[in-house]
Order: structure tokens, then C-alpha cells, then sequence
């Protein structure tokens, strides 16, 4: 990146810099005649120099000049006025100047905010496709919250300093040198003084400040290096409360913390004591103009119009120095910041932008072998991982690599995927070296999958579909309003140095899939996910979620069917009873009290959880239907019993799984709001206790709990209770609630809850997992089983993928691996967190769904186990780095040696 920061500012924007500056140029034609204009008022027709005899008249407007030669010409003579009325006009004048000095301001102002702002876009950009070139080793030696903020925050002083990098100095120094001449032409005098006092804040000021700048610097990097520890602790949060560090960590923010506060402090006492001279020698000034300009006055050698316009010039002037000063401060910060980033983000063999460069066409296939040259590749520290390895892997050919505990297989995928680079040798495609390739031809007809996933905070399908997204292909039809904003869009991305691809284009490449286009890509996408045994997990999820109605709509439309389905079922195989359903003038013995009374979905907040029991519109209910003292007793009994039965168990005891009123948390919260409210009359609680209490009520289930604790009376008054609720239900509660419709979809519910429109028993242990095996053959037969995955592959993974398991996310790696259908495809170790048979089973699914049709890829699988060898074309085995031993399974196991030993 250019190292200065002014030539990087004037590289990309010279013609905006060379308008502006020519628009402050003219700008300071109305100024200096501002200053001008009070002496004329004051003097004439103020004093009335000029209007001495009555119905004297002065010419306004008149334009004439001397010149060389020709003496005076007169261009214009003016309007004769009245003393009056030329006050009138000269004011009018003034007020004129205000304005155009205000939009010449407004103008110049609005023009650099805008070219910062340009400027700004284009150094982030810049820094984040640095960041998308730098050599795979660079990211071992850098935190990824340090590099964010970098780019977020500390080019940001640079956005504002930038449309003010030229401009700011012209302008300033304009408006200030415009003054002190204006003050000169008065008196020579006070232009003198003026001009020793500007002198010394020039000269004094920026050298105070240069100890701002070091503070500054130093404030900067403990920052940075505080944003980097707390990323760490966020990503390692595991680790901090497996080994009880937390307070360890706290001491290490808080040391850090007391750096930046003395820095910070050291910076504002510094600060302001420069603040303080500055503005000391700014009003120093006026003294001097009022004590000796007020002499001369008296001596008759300047007069009042004169002294009044040079304070008033001399008004204008602290403000363009001090701003000026100011600048350069600035001008020195950022050219700190700027030089701090440019060295964070200099590293050696950077990625060619020509390896990245926009593709639209696919590439040819990969009808070349893959092929490792006297490879060496050594890690960090210097150890060997790959020794001068040379083999080579042909189209096709399935290959196992083996290693042992000190082997190199690892290493050599990488190599092959590019995220490792040779420490001498090379890896090549035919003769064309791997890294000289445009990623166009590696990212699409090769693929790779590992045990270390990372997938994007995200949809399930954003994931899947990520290999697929290499360049804009469908254009997004923009009309009216929507049409305007994106071609000022496009207009700006362009001013601004980046791209103009439209993220809201069609990116995936349904071909690489096997696909003609969105409508057969599902029956790609399913293969895959069969094949890695990660649909039925996905169906689970999608059980789980909330549908989009927007989307999902032939889900909704056949909802009644599907129940009816699950019914017929359920009473054919004998199983009613696991399903109790909802009925709406029944009280469903399965459910909680607190559904009972609802007998809806939450869809807002207001009567969402614990909401419910503190809305006054419920609580009012409650009090009519003549359950609020029933309801709080009940909570009370519950807490005596709960807290009697597992206050001594302790917090990871298997039955506050069932305790689903109270977790164990909160039994000590309970046990002392008991104790205070134990002898104290149901009219002395408080609202937010009465809450609390009710609330445990809401959560109970008779036959799950079994206090005892519901009659049928009760049962009744809830149902007649449910019925009030809905029939005065106020209008900021209409959308916070869906009622329970049986010949409805409830959009608030899961599609589970949607699907069953009751509860599950409670005394049948497996009843769950035997009620999603019916509800998968049903959504099977009637044609929805796609329906449900769809609404599965919409759930959010979560940062990193963290709301997955670990198998599911390294078989999610898998499945995107293999829908792009490669011509190479690299797996290293890539389901490591599954189990041995679970991995042999995906091994055979990912190795029969590459064969499935003419594309047969050649794959190269890191195995976990070296049995898995067996299932390969070919078994290559490394030790130490070196390779030892390569051929067929059979032939392998024939020779006695490593790979025989490393089966027994």
C-alpha cells in the first residue's frame, strides 16, 4: 500500500481536489468583501461621512477603475441615495454576504464529507481485499479481532481528515492570511500585532502538541491489543471456565485497562493545558486592539470605523487558526494511524489480484493429475511436515492417505487446498503450478473439507450453498424507487474504487450442482445431505423451527391434512393415547396450566414466558374468573413442595430435567421469597411477587408433577377463563396472541406443535422420538418431506456454526464439499467428531454419491482410522514426514509393513 497518506489521498481523488480547491478560491472574493462592508456602514451612513448637507446623496453599486495609461473608467454609475437608504442597502449587502459566504461554506463542507466518505469506503475495501490476498501462513500470526478492528475504527479518524486533507489548509489559511491583510490595509500597526501573536501559536502550539500524538499513538495500540485479549477470551470462553481462569482473565483486563486509563489521562491533562495558552494568546489580542487601537483613535489617526472593522476581521481570526492548527494535528494522528495500518497489513507474496479476479465462465475441468514435486513443507517452529514427498494423484482415483502419529498427511491436503504453501518443491495440476492458477479453477473444480469447520452466522442453506457462490450470474430486476437507488449504488461503488457486483444477484452456480436452475437444485442438495447422514437431523430442526408462511406455503395450506393423517395413524398402530389433542372446550391434562388458559401461541413479548403472569390484562382475567388467590396458593404449594423435595439435590441431578416450573438457579430466589411471603395475607403481596409466584402455577403439568394440585372445578374455571380472555382482548394484544384453530396453520408454533395440535404424553418415555418417526413417513407420503427440509435448511447455525454439533457441522463441511461436484476433492480428517461406524457409513455414501453419475471426481481422504484404506483405489502412508509406503490396499497388506502394522 502507498506508505503516505497524502499521496494515497491525492492519487485517487486530484480532479475533486483540484474543483474544491478552486471553489474556496472564489469563496474568498465575499469574504474579505465582509470585512469591508462594516467600516463602509459605520463610517457613512452611519456617522454620516459623506451625507453632510441635508438631502446629500452617495452613489451604491457605482463600479470604476483606474487603469494604466487610460486613467479612471466607469463602468457603472450607480444608484443615488439617500443617507437612509443607503444604510438600508449596505445592510442588506451585509446580509447578502452572510448567505453566500454560508452556501459557499455549505457547499465545501457537504463536498468533503462526501469525498472523505468515498475515500473511507475505499481504504476498508482496500484493507478487507488485502485481507482476502494475504498468504495463508499470515493468519496464524494475527487475531482476526484485531484485524476487524483495525479496519471498523481506526481508519475512521481517516474518513473525516481525508475530504480535509487539501482542502482544509487552503480554506483556513485563506480566510486567515484574508484578515490579517484586511487588518494590515487598516493599520500597519495592529496588523504587526496580530501577525507576532499568530506567529507564536503557529510556532509554539504544534510542538506542545507533538506529545498529544505519542499519548495518541500509545492509546491506539493498548486498544487494539484490548480488542484482541477480549476476542480471545470470547473465543476461548471454553477453556476460561474449564479451568476456573475467569478471575485470572479479570486481572488481565483490568491491568489493561489501568494502562489505557493513565494513558488517557496523561492525554487530557496534556489536552487541555495546550487548549488553555491557545486560547490565552487568542484573547490577548483584543486587549491589544482595544488599548492601543483605542490610543490611536484618540490621536485622530485611526478612526471608529476602522478600529470596529479590524475587531470585527480580527473576530474571524483565532477560529481559521485554531482550526488550522488543529488540521495539522490531525494531518500527523492520522498519518500515524494511517502508517500503523499500512504495516499490519504489508505481508510478503501476496495473493496476485489476477488469482482472484471475477470469473463468470466456468473453467474447463481439471483433466490433469495432481501432482506433489519434491514437496517440503515445515510448520511455524521450523519442524519438518513434509520432507521432498513426490507423487501423484490422477483424475478419478480414489486415494486414502494414512499417517502415523508423526505422519504428514495432514500437511499434503493442505497443500493440495492451497492453505499450505511449500517451503520448496511445488504443487502441480499437469504442468501449471497450483498456486499460479486462478482460484476460478481451483475454487470450482477442486473441494475441501476438514475436521476444523468454520461455518458463517448464517442459514443452514447459506452454508451449503457457500461453494457455489463465485460471480454475480442473474441480474435482480430493480423498477420505480427501488431502480434509482441501485444505480446511485452502482454510481458510488464506482467513485469509491469498489466493485459494483450486486450482492442481490443470483450467485449460485446451479450447474456445478447439477442443476438446470432454483427449481431442481433441492433434489442436488438432499443427495448430498443423504449422504452424509445429515437430513434427519435437519428434519428435527426444521420440526423445531417456526415456518415462513411467505415461503412454506403449501406447509400451511395442507396442515389440517397432515393432522388428520397423524390421527388416522396413531389410532391404526394403536397409539392414541400419546397424543392428547387440543380441543377448544377442553382442558388438555398435558399441557401446562398457563397453554390451558392461553390456549394460543405467544407471538409477542406481552404474553410471552414470564410475561404472562405480570400483563394486567391476564391478571385482570385471573380476578374475574376467580383464579388470581387459587392460582398464587397453587404457586405457593408447588414452591413448598419443590423446594422440600430438591433444595439438597444438587444443581445437575437428573430431575430438574423434570421440574419444569423452577431450575435449580432459582430454588434459592424461591426459598427466600417463601419465607417472606409464607404468613403474610394474599392482599399484602405485592404485584411482582404476587408474578413470581402465579408463574409457577402456569408451568405445571398434573400428570408430569403429580402434586396433586388439580380438580376438575379448577379445569373447568380455566377453560371458562380462556373463554373471557379472548372475548375482551384489548387491541395492543390482538397480534400478540394466535389462538389454537384446529382448521389453522399457527404461525407463531413450531411446525411440530403445528403438526401434532396437542401434547405429547408423559408416560410414555420414547414417545417422542416414535411420534417424529410417524410424522416423517406421513410428511414422506404426502409429498412434504421436501417442504420440511426446506424449512430446516432456514435455521441460523449461529456464530461459527456454534448452535450445531460438532458432527453436524463437520458433516454440513462435507455435504458443501460435495455438492459442487469437483474434479478434486481434498477431505483431511473430516469427520473426526463422529464415531467410527458413522464415519465408515458417510465414507461409503460420499464414495457411491461421486460415482453416482459420469463425474467421478478423484478423492484424496485423510482417514482417521486406516481400516477406512480398505474401501480406496489407493493407500499412500506417511511417517515422519515421508512418504513410505504407496499402492493398492491389497498390495499394501501383502507387504508386511507400516499400513499392515497400523491395522492390527
Amino acid at each position: 500500500m502507498e506508505p503516505s497518506l497524502a499521496r494515497y489521498i491525492w492519487t485517487h481523488t486530484k480532479k475533486q481536489q483540484l474543483w474544491i480547491l478552486m471553489i474556496v478560491v472564489l469563496s474568498m472574493i465575499p469574504y474579505f468583501m465582509s470585512f469591508d462592508l462594516p467600516k463602509l456602514i459605520i463610517n457613512g451612513p452611519i456617522q454620516g461621512s459623506g451625507f453632510e448637507q441635508p438631502g446629500a446623496t452617495q452613489p451604491f453599486m457605482r463600479l470604476h477603475y483606474n487603469l494604466p495609461f487610460i486613467g479612471e473608467v466607469q463602468f457603472f454609475s450607480g444608484f443615488q441615495l439617500d443617507r437612509k437608504a443607503t444604510l438600508f442597502a449596505l445592510s442588506l449587502v451585509f446580509l447578502l454576504l452572510v448567505v453566500i459566504n454560508g452556501l459557499f461554506k455549505f457547499y465545501i463542507n457537504t463536498y468533503k464529507g462526501r469525498l472523505g466518505e468515498r475515500m473511507l469506503r475505499r481504504i476498508r475495501f482496500d484493507l478487507v481485499d488485502r485481507v482476502l490476498r494475504f498468504p495463508p501462513f499470515y493468519f496464524k500470526r494475527v487475531k482476526s479481532a484485531e484485524v476487524a478492528t483495525m479496519i471498523k475504527d481506526e481508519v475512521e479518524p481517516l474518513g473525516g481528515f481525508i475530504g480535509d486533507a487539501f482542502v482544509q489548509p487552503v480554506l483556513l489559511g485563506g480566510q486567515a492570511l484574508t484578515a490579517m491583510l484586511f487588518i494590515l490595509v487598516q493599520n500597519f500597526w495592529l496588523g504587526m500585532i496580530a501577525a507576532v501573536i499568530v506567529v507564536i501559536q503557529i510556532v509554539l502550539i504544534p510542538r506542545m502538541r507533538r506529545r498529544l500524538i505519542v499519548l495518541g499513538r500509545e492509546r491506539q495500540l493498548t486498544a487494539r491489543a484490548l480488542s484482541g485479549r477480549v476476542g480471545e477470551i470470547v473465543d476461548g470462553i471454553g477453556a476460561v471456565h474449564v479451568h476456573d481462569t475467569s478471575n485470572y482473565e479479570r486481572a488481565d483486563i483490568a491491568a489493561r485497562l489501568g494502562l489505557i486509563f493513565k494513558i488517557r489521562f496523561d492525554l487530557y491533562q496534556w489536552k487541555f493545558m495546550v487548549k488553555f495558552l491557545n486560547n490565552f494568546l487568542a484573547q490577548v489580542t483584543p486587549f491589544l486592539f482595544y488599548m492601543i487601537g483605542g490610543y490611536l483613535v484618540i490621536q485622530g489617526r485611526l478612526d471608529v470605523g476602522q478600529l470596529v472593522a479590524v475587531i470585527s476581521a480580527y473576530k474571524d481570526l483565532p477560529g481559521p487558526m485554531k482550526e488550522l492548527i488543529d488540521w495539522d494535528q490531525a494531518r500527523q494522528d492520522v498519518q500515524v494511524k494511517y502508517q500503523q495500518v499500512v504495516e499490519q497489513f504489508t505481508a510478503k507474496n501476496l495473493i496476485a489480484p489476477r488469482i482472484e479476479a471475477l470469473t463468470i465462465d466456468d473453467p474447463d475441468p481439471m483433466t490433469n493429475p495432481l501432482s506433489a514435486i519434491n514437496l517440503s513443507i515445515a510448520d511455524d517452529g521450523g519442524a519438518m511436515l513434509l520432507d521432498r514427498i513426490s507423487l501423484q494423484v490422477k483424475p478419478g482415483e480414489t486415494v486414502a492417505l494414512v499417517s502415523t502419529a508423526t505422519g504428514g498427511a495432514e500437511a499434503l491436503a493442505e497443500a493440495f487446498a492451497r492453505l499450505n504453501w511449500p517451503d520448496s518443491g511445488r504443487v502441480a495440476s499437469g504442468a501449471d503450478d497450483l498456486l499460479e492458477l486462478p482460484e476460478a479453477v481451483t475454487g470450482r473444480r477442486m473441494s475441501y473439507a476438514s475436521s476444523d469447520v468454520f461455518l458463517f452466522q448464517a442459514s443452514l442453506r447459506d452454508n451449503l450453498l457457500y461453494g457455489l457462490k463465485h460471480a454475480p450470474l442473474t441480474s435482480v430486476p430493480y423498477n420505480g424507487a427501488a431502480a434509482d437507488q441501485h444505480r446511485w449504488n452502482i454510481h458510488e461503488a464506482r467513485q469509491s474504487g469498489n466493485p459494483d457486483f450486486d450482492i442481490h444477484s443470483d450467485w449460485i452456480n446451479y450447474a456445478s450442482a447439477g442443476a438446470t436452475g432454483p427449481q431442481d437444485l433441492f433434489e442436488a442438495v438432499r443427495r448430498v445431505l443423504d449422504a452424509v447422514v445429515l437430513s434427519r437431523d435437519i428434519l428435527d430442526l426444521g420440526l423445531r423451527s417456526l415456518a415462513d408462511l411467505t415461503r412454506h406455503t403449501e406447509l400451511a395450506r395442507r396442515i389440517v391434512e397432515l393432522r388428520a393423517a397423524l390421527r388416522t395413524r396413531l389410532e391404526h398402530e394403536g397409539l392414541s393415547a400419546l397424543v392428547v389433542p387440543f380441543e377448544p372446550g377442553a382442558y388438555n391434562k398435558e399441557a401446562t396450566i398457563g397453554q390451558n388458559l392461553l390456549f394460543g401461541a405467544a407471538a409477542g413479548p406481552e404474553l410471552a414466558d414470564r410475561a404472562l403472569a405480570a400483563n394486567p390484562y391476564f391478571a385482570s382475567v385471573l380476578r374475574q374468573a376467580g383464579l388470581d388467590r387459587t392460582l398464587y396458593e397453587m404457586g405457593m404449594e408447588i414452591a413448598e413442595q419443590a423446594i422440600e423435595l430438591f433444595a439438597d439435590l444438587p444443581p445437575d441431578h437428573q430431575f430438574f430435567q423434570q421440574l419444569a416450573f423452577m431450575s435449580a438457579e432459582e430454588i434459592p430466589t424461591y426459598e427466600t421469597l417463601l419465607q417472606r411471603l409464607k404468613n403474610r395475607p394474599y392482599e399484602a403481596v405485592s404485584e411482582n411477587d404476587r408474578a413470581m409466584i402465579v408463574t409457577l402455577s402456569f408451568a405445571y403439568i398434573e400428570p408430569r408433577h403429580r402434586f396433586g394440585l388439580l380438580s376438575d372445578e379448577l379445569m373447568s374455571k380455566i377453560v371458562a377463563a380462556r373463554n373471557r380472555f379472548y372475548e375482551n382482548l384489548p387491541p395492543e394484544l390482538q397480534n400478540a396472541i394466535e389462538r389454537y384453530d384446529p382448521a389453522k396453520y399457527i404461525a407463531a408454533a413450531t411446525v411440530m406443535d403445528n403438526v401434532l395440535f396437542g401434547r405429547v404424553g408423559n408416560n410414555h418415555p420414547d414417545a417422542p422420538d416414535r411420534i417424529r418417526s410417524i410424522v416423517y413417513d406421513i410428511l414422506d407420503e404426502l409429498g412434504l418431506y421436501a417442504e420440511l427440509l426446506d424449512v430446516g435448511l432456514d435455521f441460523n447455525v449461529g456464530s461459527g456454526g456454534r448452535r450445531l454439533t460438532g458432527g453436524q457441522r463437520q458433516k454440513l463441511d462435507v455435504a458443501r464439499a460435495l455438492l459442487k461436484r469437483p474434479d478434486f476433492l481434498i477431505l483431511n480428517r473430516p469427520l473426526s467428531a463422529l464415531d467410527q461406524r458413522m464415519q465408515h457409513k458417510v465414507l461409503r455414501n460420499v464414495l457411491e454419491e461421486a460415482r453416482r453419475d459420469d463425474h467421478s471426481p478423484a478423492i484424496v481422504w485423510v482417514v482417521t482410522n486406516p481400516a477406512m484404506g480398505m474401501m480406496f483405489d489407493r493407500v499412500i502412508v506417511f511417517d515422519s514426514g515421508k512418504l513410505v509406503e504407496d499402492g493398492t490396499p491389497e498390495a499394501l497388506l501383502a507387504r508386511n509393513g507400516i499400513f499392515k502394522e497400523l491395522l492390527s
